[in-house]
């Protein structure tokens, strides 16, 4: 019997689509099982106000444990207030991030209930960070399918209902061994070898279709490695770049699942946050793409090692390639274009290498090693 409801819930969804398209009405697509299975106009009225320039957003991110949602929050939540962002995730969060700021259960696979929160929170802004990353979507690509994909469906569908202003990051995982890599240009060949990347691919262009067929506001920055001081390794092919600080400062050594010359975009973690934002604010008429690189910096495992000796004199950096990770990174971009972000919306970094390298030790504590060591 449930068969039988979801087919009947299918073929009306069909039947709705055919009467809609066939006035000439642009719709918005009809949902799966446990959603509504009809079509909406994109003119219809619904409850939730339009985003207004002079009021103050309402954001929700998701995703929110993640390595860049609780960082993004504190920062969005200096500019627009403690109130005025919603941290969420599958997770039970810790003590510090729970009494940081509104923090609530969401799931994105759970459309109707990802419905009720943008409505009963008075979404205006939604940031999607639910995501399996490089590595650990190729040790579960069936789950990884399901967040990265499905997931992502439940978010533009609710979105473009409401109304919402949506970004959603793409990665230096979005390329492939096809695509030119020093530098890597926003528009050139995409083929991707990871079902992350594959899935990023396929957020970009899903977000430009329902911006171009139905109106959304959807904004997409495509992330280098992103290293931050206070957040663990998140199964990534550039967390070396993050778990070397913690070892170099703990061990005095770090053994790297990367060849030593492997060059890869990176970027810090407050460059991201104020790039996101930025792109966020950034008004309409300015933006001639929906997708943009951002950019820093670039290094290899050798250039890192050597920056970080100069600080840690003792430092030893050993090699255990890992197979699986060279091989993604032997796929990526060494260096992103990120000339378009510049000149439309006037990106630009403050992270260099070493500016980097210091403020990273300097959080994880390395003078007070070193002092131990002399």
């Amino acid at each position: 019997m449930p068969v039988v409801g979801t087919m009947l819930r299918r073929v009306a969804g069909q039947m709705v689509q055919s009467l809609v398209c066939a006035c000439g009405t642009a719709a918005l697509p009809g949902r799966f099982p446990g959603s509504s299975p009809w079509q909406i106009p994109a003119h219809a009225n619904f409850h939730s106000a339009s985003f207004s320039e002079a009021d103050r957003p309402r954001v929700l991110i998701t995703g929110g444990l993640g390595q860049l949602g609780v960082g993004l929050a504190n920062f969005l939540r200096k500019r627009f207030g403690k109130d005025s962002v919603i941290l969420s995730d599958i997770r039970k969060p810790s003590d510090h991030v729970f009494h940081s700021g509104p923090f609530i259960y969401s799931d994105i696979l759970d459309y109707k209930h990802l419905r009720e929160t943008v409505v009963n929170h008075r979404i205006t802004w939604l940031v999607h960070y639910s995501a399996l990353l490089s590595a650990v979507g190729e040790a579960n690509v069936s789950l990884a399918r399901a967040v990265n994909i499905t997931g992502l469906h439940n978010i533009l569908d609710v979105a473009t209902e409401h109304n919402l202003r949506l970004f959603v990051p793409s990665t230096i995982g979005a390329f492939g061994p096809t695509s030119p890599r020093n530098p890597t240009p926003d528009l050139c060949t995409q083929r991707p070898r990871t079902i992350y990347g594959v899935s990023k691919v396929h957020a970009e262009l899903m977000g430009e279709y329902y911006h171009y067929r139905y109106g959304l506001d959807f904004r997409c920055l495509r992330y280098p490695g992103i290293i931050s001081a206070d957040s663990q390794p998140g199964g990534g092919t550039t967390d070396y770049a993050v778990q070397i600080f913690h070892d170099a400062v703990k061990n005095g050594k770090f053994e790297c699942n990367l060849k030593p010359s492997t060059r890869l975009p990176m970027m810090y973690i407050d460059d991201c946050l104020r790039a996101t934002l930025e792109v966020m604010e950034a008004a309409a008429e300015s933006l001639s793409m929906r997708t943009y690189n951002v950019n820093a910096m670039s290094f290899s495992p050798d250039e890192l090692a050597q920056e970080v000796l100069k600080h840690i004199p003792e430092f030893q950096i050993t090699y255990n390639v890992d197979s699986v990770r060279q091989a993604i990174a032997d796929s990526w971009p060494m260096n992103f274009d990120d000339s378009n972000a510049r000149k439309d919306w006037g990106w630009k970094h403050d992270f260099d290498l070493p500016e980097l390298v210091t403020t990273m030790l300097n959080f994880h504590g390395s003078d007070s090693r070193v002092a131990r060591a002399n």
